[in-house]
């Protein structure tokens, strides 16, 4: 069979179609799996990180701002759906999946969309107890609705399309037990790890938090630490800090990272995790 996957924007979409991709190459070796994101964009690391091949279309986001700039954003992105619809029917007249399966994400909304009108099985996964804006728009060209929660059912038009699953996660966090992570990274088994992550592209307001956090830390540096400072604000978190600030966190065993890739291994090293209640992220926990 053959598989095809779209997701994009932020490893809380990524992730659980990762984890289902994994689990079917377990399960059906010979199966062919695609994924599908959007140019420039997180997926176009993170899925070849994890030996899958990804191809791309050109789509923006929709602006919620209330002005000319917003404005404008949104007519490109209106655009954008028109070329990225055609370039999602080029790659699935060439794929031939037997299915597409849609996680979050505006990438999802003109692949799933082209695929419909293919008269291709869709499905789509919402990991938030609330569907986002593209679930929503997809809710009526998808075959079924797969949902982490039960009370989710309630904002979907048509109930019985959906199954209640959970969200998947990588298969990675069912292969590390706490003392052959510690192990692995090289930390000592005495002192306790922290881990601190806030979503794959960070938050300013917790990044500026752990930069004070770090510093009174380091007064008693009696546990280490794993920071996420997510892609969009670890230059300027290090700049915060300063060069020897980091220095010094990193000599105490206080680490700072722009993007944890190995979160499955960390997190079963960590005592703490200190998280934003992202869908993805608590289920990994």
């Amino acid at each position: 069979m053959k598989f095809l996957f779209t997701c994009g924007g932020t490893a809380g979409h990524i992730n659980p179609a990762v984890g289902v991709a994994q689990r079917l190459r377990l399960l059906m070796p010979d199966c062919e799996i695609l994924f599908i994101g959007a140019a420039g964009h997180m997926e176009t690391e993170l899925v070849p990180r994890e030996g899958f091949d990804i191809k791309t279309v050109d789509i923006t986001n929709i602006s919620r701002e209330i002005s000319l700039e917003g404005l404008k954003h949104n007519a490109k992105t209106v655009r954008n759906v028109f070329k990225s619809t055609a370039e999602a029917k080029t790659i699935l007249k060439q794929f031939r999946p037997d299915v597409v399966i849609g996680t979050g994400g505006y990438v999802c909304y003109p692949v799933l969309k082209a695929a419909h009108s293919m008269r291709i099985p869709t499905v789509v996964h919402e990991s938030n107890a609330v569907p986002g804006l593209t679930t929503r728009m997809l809710s009526g060209a998808a075959d079924k609705i797969l949902v982490g929660f039960e009370e989710s059912r309630q904002y979907y038009k048509n109930p019985e399309k959906v199954i209640v699953t959970g969200t998947p996660v990588r298969e990675d966090f069912r292969n590390y037990d706490k003392a052959s992570a510690r192990q692995k990274l090289g930390i000592d088994p005495e002192k306790p790890l922290v881990v601190s992550v806030w979503g794959s592209l960070g938050a300013a307001f917790m990044n500026k938090t752990m930069v004070g956090f770090i510093d009174k830390a380091l007064g008693n540096p009696f546990f280490g630490l794993i920071h996420s400072a997510g892609k969009g604000g670890y230059k300027t978190m290090l700049e915060e800090m300063g060069r020897d600030g980091v220095k010094t966190a990193e000599q105490n065993g206080m680490e700072i990272r722009e993007y944890i890739y190995d979160m499955p291994l960390i997190m079963a090293a960590a005592d703490l995790v200190m998280c934003r209640s992202g869908a993805s992220t608590l289920s990994e926990l």
